[in-house]
């Protein structure tokens, strides 16, 4: 907790501001009941309007004074609480981008969102509370039932005993509250992923008609939800009416003893009113306290949530002192490289050496789950390799900083990830001071530009969520123009042509070609794979066969199924056959 509310330091000249303009108010609130003694002592009982004149003219100024505190202190408390907010949604966004894969593993989408959003607004809320009013409310209860005692100190034995009761029973009561918290925003959370869930697949929910399906998944989540929140809110809503039972009923023996007191004259009627206000007060400031109980309960619970992120250690660490690292061949090799994902026994990959040449293009083959994809996350260091090495003309990439290598490394995932702005801004996404011939360059070598300049407002065209308003090819190509206009020594595509057609594939496939640079492509198509310096064959995590299409074809029982269940035409494939045979 202590991590967390050390993002109050900037802001502690604010704080102690606000807490002065409270001590203020608070100043107030114990001094008139005393200025009520005088006035009906003083005189009200003996008919001296001049002691009421003078003492009800310093309780309207002091209420005034109290009044313009009051006001001051919301806006610091205001001041404070929201700028602590934005600093701490800052530090939990910057440590999520700071997470590798295997982080994030650790954490849902829809737990991260909670995190950054409801998370933060209990605590700043929270802070709020305590910088204008949490504070005051425990002070006018010590202060005031100190008052109580020195106006009359047997009367005040009635105090001196529920207070007490009542503030144990506040103390459990929080201690109870604040574990059932924690499992409430678990539950939000859960309802946050099954809607973020659904708005991303809203198509495919539609298409399959699985609306009641989801419909019903989400209720039973809200249910959820709705059904531990009552039950926290129930038992916080039973503490008021038990304060205010208990605090009444002291008021009510105070009354029945102060008459005694009074007929005895031990005791005067302004005495007993002070008393009997200040009782009011303190029971105010104690219901006031389950108000307060609910915030500080949910923030505790916020905040251990927050923490549990900021402390997270981050498992890829790197050497801050390591010199910047140049790529100048794109010379890739992986020596007896094995991976498995953290936290999983399964080996994707296993025991793979190869090396890949400068300017050599690759292509890999190999069946759903072989661990191609996986195989693309070691080279910029997505994940950090199980046992071996990967190396980049001769460095091990553990030894470079995560920043240098991934700058230089173009990467087109298998699902092409567009962000809401403009098809200028998203190509920009992989060189923030690209200039406009740049972009353009990128989108001729993605085969794209042409198409964007029939959209109405060209490279300016808005793009809708994820890409929602392009098609598949449309979103594949602006994403290779992003990676090709960092134009990186190392370029990965992922499957990145499965939604272009076959003359638009092989413009772009041709423009590979001129590309200066190593190019690693995994891909389905033969007819792609022909475009390849060498082809390797992945399967269950290793390397079953490396080699030209030629090789493959006489080497690999494997290969030849491959091509052969994509229906080759027989007049290429007997040419390939042939020309293979003059192949070494």
């Amino acid at each position: 907790m202590k991590g967390v509310l050390s993002y109050l330091k900037p802001y502690r000249k604010y704080m102690i501001f606000a807490w002065v303009l409270m001590l203020m108010e608070l100043a107030v609130d114990l001094l008139h009941p005393l200025f009520m003694v005088k006035i009906i002592d003083e005189g009200i009982v003996k008919g001296d309007l001049s002691i009421v004149y003078r003492w009800g003219a310093l309780m309207l100024l002091t209420s005034i004074i109290a009044f313009a505190a009051g006001i001051t202190n919301s806006f610091a408390a205001s001041h404070v609480g929201q700028n602590f907010g934005y600093d701490v949604r800052k530090a939990l966004f910057k440590k999520i981008q700071t997470f590798s894969f295997a982080d994030f593993n650790r954490f849902s989408s829809s737990t991260l969102i909670t995190r950054l959003t409801n998370d933060v607004t209990q605590i700043q809320m929270t802070i709020f509370l305590f910088l204008r009013i949490a504070l005051k409310a425990p002070l006018l209860v010590i202060f005031g039932t100190l008052m109580v005692f020195l106006i009359n100190f047997r009367l005040a034995l009635v105090l001196g005993v529920t207070i007490p009761l009542s503030i144990a029973f506040l103390v459990w009561m929080y201690k109870k509250s604040s574990h059932l918290f924690q499992i409430v925003q678990s539950k939000l959370d859960r309802v946050n992923g099954i809607l973020s869930e659904n708005l991303a697949g809203i198509r495919l929910i539609k298409a399959f008609l699985r609306s009641h399906f989801e419909g019903s998944r989400f209720k039973k989540a809200s249910h959820a939800l709705m059904k531990k929140t009552i039950e926290v809110s129930t038992i916080v809503e039973l503490v008021s009416p038990i304060l205010h039972f208990v605090m009444n009923s002291s008021i009510l023996v105070i009354l029945w003893f102060a008459n005694k007191e009074i007929l005895s004259n031990q005791a005067e009627i302004g005495e007993v009113v002070a008393i009997v206000n200040y009782a009011m007060r303190i029971t105010m400031s104690l219901s006031m306290a389950t108000f307060i109980l609910m915030f500080v309960s949910r923030a505790h619970a916020s905040t251990e949530r927050i923490q549990d992120v900021l402390e997270t250690s981050v498992q890829m660490e790197e050497d801050k002192e390591v010199a910047p690292f140049q790529i100048q061949d794109g010379h890739i090799c992986f020596k007896n490289v094995s991976f498995r994902y953290p936290g999983d026994s399964v080996t994707v990959l296993d025991d793979l050496s190869f090396t890949v040449e400068p300017n050599e293009t690759i292509a890999i083959l190999g069946a759903t789950g072989a661990g191609k994809s996986s195989l693309f996350q070691l080279i910029p260091r997505l994940y950090d390799v199980s046992e071996g090495a990967v190396h980049i003309d001769g460095i091990d990439v553990r030894e470079m900083k995560q920043e240098h290598l991934r700058n230089q490394i173009g990467l087109v995932p298998q699902d092409a990830l567009l962000f809401s702005g403009t098809i200028k801004e998203n190509i920009q996404w992989g060189k923030e001071d690209a200039t406009m011939d740049e972009i353009i360059n990128a989108a001729k070598h993605a085969q794209i530009h042409e198409t964007i300049m029939k959209f109405p407002h060209s490279y300016r065209t808005v793009i809708g969520q994820k890409g929602v308003n392009l098609s598949g090819g449309q979103k594949q190509r602006i994403s290779l123009a992003r990676a090709f206009i960092r134009q990186p020594k190392i370029l990965l595509l992922d499957d990145s042509t499965s939604a272009l057609d076959m003359k638009t594939e092989e413009k772009l496939l041709e423009g590979l070609r001129s590309y200066k640079g190593t190019k690693l492509l995994i891909t389905q198509k033969i007819s792609t794979a022909l475009k390849a310096d060498r082809i390797f064959i992945l399967e269950d995590g290793k390397i079953v066969a490396m080699g030209t299409h030629g090789k493959l074809l006489r080497i690999s029982d494997l290969y030849r199924k491959i091509v052969q269940s994509q229906n080759m035409r027989k007049g290429a494939f007997q040419y390939v056959k042939t020309s293979s045979a003059n192949e070494n």
